[in-house]
């Protein structure tokens, strides 16, 4: 009778959860995105499986809380599932478990593995989902296949292991993990995608542990293959285990947090509270010889009063990637080593940065040395960029700089070497000329293509950064408020443009809608976008571009200074920039480096992503192309002419903006010749098409190409791509041949892009991340599955 006592045990829970109505029998499946569908809830509502739609159209298969705070995830399926569009389909299966299976095709993830044939599953209260057999044995748990947090009554094996994500509000992998290695609990972060393991920065001795274990009544702890433990928390005091919920969770900025709520959904203002956060100080745990440490490389990390850390650029350093603050920093203004006898304080400058330091990375040692002379030694050295002083000591390094961090108890002083803005580098391979006038810049003006106008305006170098504009007279009716220029739109008369032009003098561009002219200020040109007086489309452009770049204020998006409307004038003043427009570079006589194309498309899509997703309101581009990408002097990216860009209001995002055909032959989405809705997903299907056209340098539609089967380049891009000839595609550039994998991962983003299908384009939200590589991607399809051509 003994040996029967196991069985009921484990039977005991299943006859609750069949009364519940919620055992997962083999055959049972759910769709994502099905509203009729109902997650499959634990016995007493404490937890839910199945779809929870994290972006726009897209789900992650996951167990999140049901009675309180439904937004925490507890576990989902690993971090390199991407999140599957809606249609999507989750079925339990006697072979293979749960088996999820994309409604694109394909099977991105199944719960493996199993070591026998699954009848039926459950999901308990303690939020552990588990299949088993006919005789009740467990063949799978999602307590025994661990994300990012651990619940109550969960275990780590020696070879389990905690990972945390990749930003708060994503779900892909991060590169903080949380492991037992010989005997002790560490965290340490990974080099991704490899997965090499650096040294821990964190280390809680055991020596003798076998387990990491978080018992039902919230305590943690390590225990020891001798029977002892080794407490790592404990339950907050008046905080019981069986009226509130506890949770440890590996977080994304590589803190452990161990975290209470009530389970009373009625509770006012019931909230996850951190009772211990584990180090106590990740700024300055963090000192590994590799990685960047918990911020991105030459970052500063700072510890925020709740013991989480927060990151920053020093001084003369901007974000590469501006939504990500936990990111790198790259220097506004790159160093240069122009020999020794340049090196002076007319080119550079020291920032003193107390209580900093780069603990790594030092490549000279100085000393014993006063402050003055440790400054003096990194100003005159052309490979140093920070100096940092302590104890007499003088410390040289070089970038990247890694675990930067400001903290009280810091004693050193660091001097972080600027150069000052009268002398301006470049940090990429200047463009190659390819023609026979080497010493000229060739600026071409913007090109008339299909059926639509759109007028790049031709870039001059700056004067300044400033653009501030003489006098500035107040108007009755001004329909866009007054403001520093530079700050906020500003309204001239039509006497401040004429004479800012010298009586519109110097022509530099003209379409069927408008006529560029070349003007000047005091600190610099202007270019000044003059409409048609008699013309119902040039008042609407006008219009257009007023109301969507008037909205926006993004680094790659070309910037609208000011304008003019006096009833008979339409006039547009916009910023000016040295390299001319993306066309002139791909399609002339001038080449970009490899470096300097994949910068350029990084730009570009986070200047869509920003106007589909980040913006007041949504914007469709509508025209995106070469001609309408303008490059600043460090050939930085700005996303110009917006003259058929639509604005969308919330409940227009689904629906047909309407049916006049926009934008440029080529580059034109199939959608807008269908029934289909046109959304963000038309700018998608151009991008990945421009995309083709950087790393290839050629337009996508060339009847002069030498070899037939070439001329449509999205259609030769295919082909190379499934005959594995990419570097046909590059003609010989070295650096994108040696780059191999970006080069590939570059094409197939684009083949997603151009899907003929809209639901199989990527939004600009994913685009990114898989351009990085911080998500997979996976193989595309042929992306004209229907038409011979796309």
């Amino acid at each position: 009778m003994a040996c029967m006592i196991p069985h009921i045990l484990l039977l005991l829970p299943l006859v609750v959860y069949a009364q519940s109505n919620s055992m997962l029998n083999v055959g049972s499946f759910l769709i994502a995105g099905d509203a009729s569908a109902s997650p499959w809830i634990s016995p007493a509502d404490h937890f839910a499986f199945g779809f929870r739609e994290v972006d726009d159209g897209l789900f992650l298969l996951c167990i999140w809380y049901k009675k309180i705070d439904e937004k925490t995830i507890v576990w989902f399926a690993q971090h390199d599932q991407n999140p599957v569009p809606k249609g999507s389909k989750m079925e339990v299966t006697a072979s293979d478990g749960l088996l999820l299976q994309s409604s694109q095709g394909g099977e991105p993830w199944k719960s493996s593995p199993i070591s026998g044939v699954v009848a039926f599953g459950t999901i308990y209260d303690t939020g552990n989902l588990v299949l088993l057999d006919s005789n009740s044995n467990p063949l799978w748990e999602s307590f025994k296949q661990p994300v990012d947090t651990l619940l109550p009554t969960q275990k780590m094996e020696v070879n389990d292991f905690l990972s945390s994500r990749k930003s708060r509000n994503t779900h892909s992998l991060g590169k903080f993990q949380l492991r037992l290695f010989e005997g002790n609990l560490v965290l340490n972060i990974r080099s991704l995608p490899t997965m090499y393991t650096y040294e821990p920065y964190y280390v809680i001795q055991s020596s003798e542990g076998n387990q990491i274990v978080f018992d039902e009544d919230g305590f943690l702890y390590i225990m020891q293959r001798n029977g002892r433990r080794v407490n790592i928390s404990e339950p907050e005091r008046g905080y019981p285990a069986d009226t509130h919920y506890y949770q440890v969770t590996l977080n994304f900025d590589g803190v452990i947090t161990v975290s209470h709520q009530t389970r009373n959904p009625s509770a006012f203002n019931a909230t996850w509270m951190d009772f211990k956060k584990i180090p106590n100080n990740i700024c300055v745990a963090m000192s590994g010889n590799l990685s960047s440490g918990v911020c991105g490389y030459n970052s500063i990390c700072t510890l925020n009063n709740d013991q989480r850390p927060s990151c920053k650029c020093p001084p003369g350093y901007s974000l590469i990637d501006p939504n990500n603050k936990y990111g790198d920093c790259m220097p506004n203004i790159p160093q240069i080593c122009e020999g020794a006898k340049n090196l002076t304080n007319d080119l550079y400058s020291l920032q003193d940065l107390p209580n900093t330091d780069w603990p790594m990375h030092d490549y000279e040692l100085l000393g014993p040395f006063t402050f003055e002379e440790c400054k003096n030694a990194c100003l005159l050295d052309c490979f140093c960029v920070v100096v940092v002083y302590r104890d007499n000591s003088c410390w040289k390094k070089r970038l990247p700089l890694s675990n930067g961090r400001e903290d009280s108890s810091e004693k050193a002083v660091s001097y972080l070497k600027l150069r000052n803005t009268s002398s301006i580098g470049q940090d990429f391979d200047l463009p190659i000329s390819k023609g026979k006038n080497q010493n000229t810049l060739v600026i071409v003006l913007s090109i008339l293509l299909g059926s639509s106008l759109l007028i790049v305006l031709v870039l001059v170098s700056l004067i300044s950064r400033g653009f501030i504009f003489h006098h500035r007279k107040k108007h009755a009716g001004d329909f866009l408020p007054r403001g520093s220029f530079g700050t906020s739109m500003q309204k001239f008369t039509f006497k401040e443009v004429r004479d800012a032009t010298n009586g519109f003098k110097e022509e530099l561009g003209r379409g069927s809608c408008a006529i560029v002219y070349k003007g000047v200020i005091e600190v610099g040109p202007i270019a000044v976008k003059k409409f048609n007086e008699v013309s119902e489309d040039s008042e609407e452009e006008f219009k257009t571009e007023v109301n969507v770049v008037g909205q926006t204020h993004h680094k790659n998006i070309v910037r609208l200074f000011g304008c003019c409307d006096d009833n008979k004038n339409c006039i547009l003043i916009y910023e000016f920039m040295s390299n001319g427009n993306l066309a002139s570079f791909l399609f002339g006589d001038t080449k970009l480096s490899w470096d300097l194309r994949t910068k350029i498309i990084y730009g570009i899509a986070r200047g869509l992503l920003y106007l589909h997703d980040e913006c007041n309101i949504q914007i469709i581009h509508c025209d995106i192309k070469p001609q309408n990408v303008l490059l600043d002097e460090d050939y930085n990216p700005k996303i110009s002419d917006f003259g058929l860009a639509k604005l969308l209001k919330m409940d227009q995002s689904r629906n047909r903006i309407e049916t006049n055909i926009k934008g440029t032959t080529g580059y034109i989405a199939p959608d807008w010749f269908k029934s289909t809705p046109v959304t963000t997903k038309v700018d998608v299907y151009s991008f990945g098409v421009l995309l083709l056209e950087i790393i290839c340098c050629r337009r996508n539609g060339d009847m002069e190409v030498s070899e037939e089967g070439r001329e449509i380049l999205v259609d030769w891009a295919y082909d190379c791509f499934q005959q594995g000839r990419l570097d046909v595609l590059v003609e010989g550039d070295l650096k994108a041949i040696d780059d191999m994998r970006r080069l590939e991962r570059f094409v197939m983003v684009a083949i997603w892009c151009i899907q003929e299908d809209p639901s199989q384009r990527p939004t600009m939200k994913r685009v990114i991340p898989m351009l990085e590589g911080i998500v997979p991607v996976s193989i595309p399809p042929n992306p004209c599955p229907f038409t011979s051509s796309c």
